[in-house]
């Protein structure tokens, strides 16, 4: 049995990272050696140095939608929070469906009606437990459109404000193409367009995949046995372009990159290896609960990972682990908060070699 507690840790809330940096590629970042245990302390524009031509970097273009809803119940007027957690309208066959969390829940029943100003309402379909629902949205217009207008960028809990300007700009990657996600994928936080081209002139394939990020990925595991813990579902997409860009890569001995964790899981969840050893992924749609945590499997594309630094006891602390080494990850951690490194969605970066 693997223990919850092996992956706890002491973080002083002062390296919880509030703000963002100045510019993106000035974050910090901590390269880890994984055959010699080195650990080299960075800026972000340095990694340049640590990827060669004929690597694959594959970055997630899912973009974080405006998720956070404050409305009220429109016969009491009490005040209602709702957060956009997935579109489940093709589950149920209708335009609008989707599946949230809500605070409080205790206040809502079927067919209660909450109401987001004058162009958006949700009628509760159902309630499930843990305060999840499914709503039907009615807008004045086009739903993502008014979701974009009426909806807050959806910090998370850790950050102790309220949105404002700068975070419609930097809680979203810069190559964010495809809305869904109720998180950033923060690993790709710290790429400017500017590295991105030095990237390409120097030979590196960049590839796009789509994990809608849900609010499951980051939520602490709370089973004692982490083996017993189940992941919230996602979904993802892989083109069959970049699906035989990556595989003809790994047949060929070059790298595979991932930046951020959901990448790592979107391309492990997707992939099969044959007797002979080749590696080859299935493109298109899918759904996940991947769970990779040390001991549970190897990884079939992943070589090398850019990624953030995670909560305690969370299941990306636990792939990262898994990756890389447990005792040695969490010494690395142990070295990031002597060296004053900033922690989380807004916090610093490691490239894990």
């Amino acid at each position: 049995m693997t223990r919850l507690e092996s992956f706890d840790y002491e973080l002083p809330g002062e390296l919880i990272a509030q703000y963002p940096v100045d510019r993106r590629d000035t974050s910090r970042l901590l390269v880890i050696d994984r055959a010699t245990g080195a650990l080299f302390d960075r800026q972000f524009c340095d990694i340049c140095e640590y990827l060669h031509p004929g690597d694959v970097l594959v970055m997630n273009d899912s973009k974080v939608i405006h998720a956070r809803l404050l409305g009220a119940k429109s016969a009491t007027v009490a005040r209602v929070e709702m957060f956009l957690l997935k579109d489940v309208s093709v589950t149920y066959g209708k335009a609008g469906i989707w599946e949230v969390l809500i605070r409080p829940a205790r206040r809502l029943k079927p067919d209660d009606c909450v109401k987001f100003g004058d162009d958006l309402a949700a009628t509760i379909l159902e309630k499930r437990g843990d305060g999840l629902a499914v709503v039907r949205f009615q807008s004045s217009g086009a739903l993502p459109k008014t979701i974009d207008q009426v909806g807050r960028i959806p910090l998370p809990p850790y950050i102790k404000r309220e949105p404002e300007a700068i975070d419609y700009e930097r809680y979203q990657t810069v190559y964010a193409d495809k809305p869904g996600s109720a998180a950033a994928p923060t690993a790709g936080l710290h790429f400017t367009e500017g590295l991105l081209g030095q990237l390409r002139a120097q030979g590196v394939r960049i590839e796009f995949v789509t994990l809608h990020v849900g609010l499951g990925t980051f939520q602490p595991v709370k089973t004692e046995n982490i083996e017993e813990h189940q992941m919230h579902e996602e979904f993802y997409h892989i083109a069959p372009d970049t699906a035989q860009v990556i595989d003809q890569a790994k047949a060929e001995g070059r790298r595979v990159i991932c930046v951020g964790t959901t990448s790592v899981r979107t391309l492990e969840s997707a992939a099969s290896i044959d007797e002979s050893g080749t590696v080859t992924l299935e493109p298109g749609w899918g759904s996940t609960r991947l769970f990779i945590y040390p001991g549970s499997r190897g990884f079939i594309v992943t070589d090398a990972l850019i990624t953030n630094y995670h909560l305690p006891k969370s299941s990306l602390l636990m792939l990262v682990s898994a990756f890389y080494d447990r005792e040695k990850m969490l010494e690395a951690y142990q070295h990031a908060i002597e060296q004053q490194y900033r922690f989380f969605s807004y916090g610093d970066a490691m490239l894990i070699l």
